[in-house]
């Protein structure tokens, strides 16, 4: 048998691991909370940024007298080993969990304060001279730390996506300045176009991720509005004068995130908005990714039955029948990402609507699924650059081939000789089989000089301004 030690709470008497650093309360949350089999542990920015929350507190506490330099001491150790990494395991509360988040601010409670107690001379589960309520959590609820932790962690955990959005336009750019004399049919509804380049392609797909970057910045603004100080529904009750500046400027030099003082703080303690907003910034990016991802899977199509004009890198065998067989594995993966995200953005709509008065108790919800969807686009970009964009190839024959085959130059026509007998020229293209540039010259529509020149791909995919 596992050896225990006994706690108690307002409950009464609770068995705890005796080497865990967690508590009575820690304990009851998880054995009531077995959902999900994934601990707030895993969630290492929150857990980090709830130890930086605490350490801002305790440093206020001491700053106007309701805490003494030894504890302060102690805590702050103890936040420091947290939110380096460390005790990832005594973090064992279930990301999804009833009480607003309660239970994962008194897991922080408690395993700071064992640890604090241990680093002077004590043993865990006795909570002297360092109490889990009335120094770790004194000026504070549930109901400012735990918001105020969940929108720093978003902000740290955005940070890698950021850099790997980055990198991935980088490399797209790379490709685009090698591709840019390949050129190609433009599709409209899978239908020929007008000519373009590969380059062009891969400069489009470039510019809309980069833009994201830039959006994301956008939205982390809106979470660094925070409702510290505020205590229980926003009216800072329990929390002496001067606490909650002290604090919120505390945080913004522990994090380096500039975070500042909601205006309402009674608004800011149930408003999920800012959540909602960069939970579909998540989603639009998603979106862009998985269009890219299609488009990569269509232009790759074949080799010889399909679109063939790129050739992505061969990752694995395709087919457990079919030898010879290789599947577009990345691109693929990519949409089933973007799937989860959009569903994770449903998930945020319905917690942040099912707020009621003063608080919303749904908000670990909210925070399980941002940081879901923060993680799984990180990898999944990260992937799709080493794995498939970098080592990707253009079939410069093929992308000819299909533009000698189509007659969408016809376009070029119309201003010279109208839209009816460009059409006309263009259906009889197809039905002959025959290149435009050729019937235009039999037609007399135009010398073979004019011919090439007004129906030049390369130049009608770089029309003049």
């Amino acid at each position: 048998m596992p050896s225990v030690r006994t706690e108690h709470d307002t409950l009464g008497m609770v068995e705890v691991p005796s080497e865990a650093l967690w508590g009575a309360q820690t304990e009851r949350a998880r054995r009531n909370f077995d959902v999900t089999g994934l601990p707030i542990g895993s969630l290492r920015e929150l857990v980090g940024a709830l130890a930086m929350v605490k350490r801002a507190a305790a440093r206020a506490n001491f700053r106007i007298g309701q805490l003494s330099p030894e504890k302060l001491q102690a805590i702050e150790q103890a936040c420091n080993e947290i939110a380096s990494g460390k005790h990832a395991a005594a973090f064992p509360v279930d990301v999804i969990q009833g009480g607003a988040g309660t239970s994962t601010n008194m897991n922080m409670n408690e395993v700071i304060a064992n640890l604090a107690n241990v680093s002077l001379g004590g043993a865990p589960g006795r909570y002297e001279p360092v109490h889990p309520n009335d120094d770790v959590n004194r000026s504070q609820s549930t109901n400012d730390v735990y918001p105020t932790a969940v929108r720093l962690s978003v902000i740290l955990a955005a940070a890698p996506l950021k850099a790997a959005l980055a990198d991935l336009v980088a490399v797209l750019e790379e490709k685009s300045a090698a591709f840019t004399a390949i050129v190609k049919l433009g599709r409209t509804q899978l239908q020929d176009a007008v000519p373009m380049t590969l380059g062009q392609e891969f400069s489009a797909f470039a510019t809309v991720l980069q833009e994201d970057i830039g959006r994301i910045g956008e939205m982390e603004t809106l979470l660094c509005e925070v409702n510290l100080g505020g205590t229980a529904i926003g009216t800072g009750v329990n929390a002496a004068p001067g606490y909650a500046n002290h604090a919120i400027a505390e945080l913004r030099a522990i994090s380096g995130v500039p975070l500042l003082r909601a205006r309402n703080l009674v608004e800011a303690s149930w408003d999920m908005g800012a959540f909602v907003l960069f939970s579909a910034m998540l989603k639009r990016l998603a979106t862009k990714l998985s269009k890219i991802a299609n488009d990569l899977r269509l232009l790759a199509s074949g080799p010889r039955g399909g679109l063939g004009e790129i050739l992505l890198p061969q990752m694995q065998p395709g087919s457990s029948i079919m030898p010879g067989k290789v599947n577009p594995v990345i691109p693929e993966m990519v949409n089933q990402v973007a799937f989860q995200v959009i569903g994770n953005d449903l998930a945020v709509t319905l917690a942040a609507e099912a707020g009621q008065l003063q608080l919303n108790a749904m908000e670990p919800l909210i925070a399980f699924n941002l940081h879901a969807s923060l993680h799984l686009l990180t990898r999944a970009v990260r992937s799709l650059n080493v794995h498939c964009i970098a080592g990707i190839e253009a079939d410069s024959a093929r992308c000819r081939a299909h533009l000698d085959a189509g007659v969408s130059v016809v376009t070029a026509l119309v201003p010279l000789i109208g839209y009816s007998n460009a059409a006309a020229l263009a259906l009889e293209a197809l039905r002959l089989g025959r290149p435009i540039a050729e019937l235009a010259v039999e037609r007399g529509l135009f010398n073979a000089e004019d011919s090439r020149r007004l129906l030049d791909p390369l130049a009608l995919a770089f029309p003049a301004a």
